[in-house]
This record gives structure tokens, sequence and C-alpha cells, in this order.
């Protein structure tokens, strides 16, 4: 189920979201300015906590910002721990929080 389900970009209420066969959905909240993507708030379904979830999430707008040439801020704790451990996004961060 977690698998199967598609992240798409919802560029309307600008977020990186997954909607799940069971109705519930997993986001990426994010701002957009030129040249940089500000990721802000990163959540999932409690049922789905501890499955991967928020990780695919996290790589999936990372990977955008990469393709996209973007520049990143990262006020989002989830997004700021995953490029902690992950240093393959350190040459696209401007700023993020510290954790």
């Amino acid at each position: 189920m977690i698998n199967e389900a598609e992240i798409v970009n919802n560029v309307e209420k600008s977020r990186f979201q997954m909607t799940f066969a069971n109705g519930e959905t997993a986001l990426v909240d994010y701002r957009l300015t030129p040249g940089k993507i500000s990721f802000i708030h990163t959540e999932v379904p409690k049922d789905m906590n501890g499955k991967g979830v928020a990780a695919r999430l996290a790589k999936y707008a990372l990977e955008y910002a990469r393709a996209n040439n973007l520049r990143i801020n990262i006020y989002c704790a989830y997004i700021a721990a995953y490029v902690k451990r992950d240093h393959s996004y350190d040459d696209l961060i401007d700023h993020r929080i510290e954790i």
C-alpha cells in the first residue's frame, strides 16, 4: 500500500503529497521563490509512522529541487534531519534549521 502510493506535486497547495488507498495523505509543504524552494513542514498520518513514508517524500522533494536547479531552505525538522544523515544534498542547501 505504501510503496504503491504515488507522490505528486500539488502545485495549487504548494506541497508534495501521497494519498493512500484509505484516503489519508502524507505531505511536504513548500514555498517557491525565484531559484529557491523552502521546505516548511512534513506530515505523515500516525498509522504510517515508521514505514518510510516521510523518507520517500523527503527524497522526492530534494530530487525535485536538484532536477529544477533550485537552492533549498529547510525549515522542516524532518528534512533537516534527513539531509544531516544524507550529505548528497549539501550542495543545494542555502539555509537549514539546526536540530
